[in-house]
């Protein structure tokens, strides 16, 4: 009979290798009783990994489009603030007119133009709102101010001086007062309003473009998120503002100064219902969003059930193994312990 020694240090060192791999084996476990899934899923998935990760590209880029669709949101949602000043402006001007129509008295007509210059500034202030350092009513030029203002020395007024002069030089018109209704009908209708209705519009008040910001808001949809300083509502109140402003409260007889209230009035109406109709353009694209938002949820759903149910895992088994583990590893602790203190010396 033959006796063979195995050395302590062999044994602690077989034991040391075991608490190592059971402490791995532990975080790997506890990983997976946290996530639900498992910790390797190429490992443990194999081939079958793939549809896992084309599911997650998936839901990636819906998520995407979620978030996009929460910038598309506010920038409607400011849009549709702006157009609500701007529609307020338009009816406190027409509030003013209708208010002075049939007044020659100085006074109150210094006070109309009060009121409607500042509503006009009202108006171009919110024209210009911005929204994450971008303009929203530029259209695509988001970098460039919309709509420029009307003052002394403005592209928009030079023209309309302009404008005026021409008009009374041509009609043999020495002063403002030896205007007739029928020649302010046609200085308002043939003079100043294709201005503004034509190509000089973007010379003297607009820098945006006609095309307006495009965003993606589904696989398939794509929807206008903002608007433009070009559309019928911006230039007819502009010309309304304009021939308020400049004509109303001028030296004219009142017959022709009821000429200019009206013309005013039915400007400023027609561009009341414009921003009313541009209003409406992006309520509409903010229901399409909010119901793809509805469809981008749903199929957010429907993926991440997908993709639970390949890399998912039993929970509670993972957590049993992890404690039956956490028992072994103690117990190798304390074999460990008691394999340090063998010594021949303590047999001496």
């Amino acid at each position: 009979m033959k006796t063979s020694f195995v050395s302590n240090l062999a044994v602690q060192n077989a034991m040391r290798v075991t608490v190592q791999q059971g402490q791995l084996e532990v975080i790997k476990l506890q990983q997976e009783v946290t996530t639900g899934r498992y910790a390797d899923s190429g490992l443990a998935l194999g081939a079958s990994s793939s549809r896992a990760v084309n599911l997650k590209n998936e839901l990636d880029r819906l998520e995407s489009l979620k978030d996009t669709n929460a910038i598309v949101t506010q920038r409607l949602s400011a849009s549709q603030m702006s157009l609500e000043t701007m529609r307020k402006a338009a009816e406190q001007i027409n509030t003013t007119l209708i208010a002075t129509l049939g007044n020659d008295d100085a006074t109150r007509l210094s006070i109309a133009n009060t009121d409607i210059n500042g509503a006009m500034s009202s108006f171009v202030a919110s024209a210009n709102v911005q929204f994450n350092g971008e303009f929203l009513m530029s259209g695509v030029n988001t970098d460039v101010k919309p709509l420029a203002d009307y003052e002394a020395g403005s592209p928009a007024k030079i023209s309309f001086d302009n404008a005026l002069s021409t008009f009374m030089l041509g009609n043999g018109i020495a002063t403002m007062n030896d205007f007739t209704p029928a020649q302010m009908t046609d200085f308002i209708e043939n003079t100043l309003e294709p201005m503004y209705t034509g190509a000089q519009w973007d010379t003297d008040w607009s820098n945006a473009s006609d095309q307006n910001v495009m965003s993606r808001i589904s696989a398939n949809e794509v929807v206008a998120s903002t608007t433009n300083t070009n559309t019928n509502g911006v230039r007819k109140f502009a010309l309304a503002a304009v021939i308020a402003t400049e004509l109303l409260g001028a030296g004219v007889s009142t017959s022709v100064r009821d000429k200019i209230n009206s013309a005013a009035q039915n400007y400023v109406q027609q561009s009341i219902t414009g921003l009313i109709e541009t209003s409406s353009s992006l309520g509409i694209s903010e229901s399409r969003v909010t119901k793809a938002n509805t469809s981008l949820e749903a199929q957010m759903k429907l993926v991440k059930t997908h993709i639970n149910d390949i890399e998912g895992i039993d929970v509670y088994e993972a957590s049993t193994r992890m404690n039956t583990l956490l028992t072994q590893i103690e117990t190798s602790y304390t074999l460990t312990s008691r394999l340090q203190q063998l010594s021949l010396i303590n047999f001496l």
